[in-house]
């Protein structure tokens, strides 16, 4: 395994770019955003938020994507974290990388993504949440022999140093403390659907508290929220803790 690179494998809304900034305010780790988003805009045709953006500015060859994934980090840093997500991973997209990479999951309550998701793209289906994706990634490359960590959004609101250092244990790096926070803004390394989709990042410094309410799931999306709960309870009772 190359310990140099961590893939972090999420579904969208799911603290997944706080938890990029996180590892990109380490002085030793260089960040990439979702490298298959722009390939599965251009495999699957799919209208989406910032989609001509995103295909003029980044690749969209998988195999040329999947290459680049195992290189070393670009600008000289130790590790290379990069911010998957598996939905992104058509049937026909190379798979053989991931073979000599660290893996660990980020999963968040079905209802909190699909209520904050909503609110950038009112029409979906179950696969653009990723909840099936992941269980499927995650069987595979647990088939592939890997020992992969799984980590809840909440449980790093409550605890953000602890499941930090946890975190970093299972991928047997050591902890840093910058990671409990970084500097407002967008940065270059997000990916040009940003505007879209990280203004809430962007106006963050650090891990906020959760938010303890249940968010309100409109009816219309009632049968996508019972259809992706047991795949998030499966993940969930793998969970490590601080």
């Amino acid at each position: 395994m190359n310990h140099n690179i961590i893939c972090m494998w999420s579904g969208p809304r799911n603290l997944s770019t706080a938890m990029m900034r996180s590892f990109e305010n380490r002085a030793d780790t260089h960040v990439w955003d979702e490298p298959f988003f722009a390939p599965w805009l251009a495999a699957t045709g799919k209208d989406h938020p910032g989609r001509a953006e995103s295909l003029d500015a980044h690749e969209t060859d998988p195999a040329k994507v999947a290459e680049q994934c195992q290189q070393a980090p670009p600008d000289g840093e130790t590790l290379y974290f990069q911010k998957h997500m598996p939905h992104h991973m058509e049937a026909d997209f190379p798979l053989a990388w991931t073979k000599t990479c660290w893996h660990f999951f980020l999963i968040r309550r079905p209802d909190a993504v699909i209520a904050s998701y909503a609110k950038g793209r009112a029409e979906f289906d179950m696969n653009d949440i990723g909840f099936w994706p992941q269980i499927r990634m995650y069987e595979y490359l647990i088939g592939e022999g890997h020992d992969i960590p799984v980590v809840d959004s909440d449980d790093i609101l409550d605890n953000p140093k602890g499941i930090l250092s946890s975190l970093c244990r299972a991928l047997d790096i050591p902890f840093d403390a910058a990671m409990l926070s970084w500097p407002a803004g967008p940065r270059d390394t997000d990916g040009a659907w940003a505007p879209w989709w990280y203004k809430s990042v962007e106006a963050s410094t650090g891990f906020a508290p959760p938010k303890r309410e249940k968010p309100a799931v409109p009816q219309k999306y009632q049968n996508i929220l019972s259809e992706c709960q047991p795949a998030y309870e499966q993940l969930y009772e793998k969970r490590i803790t601080a």
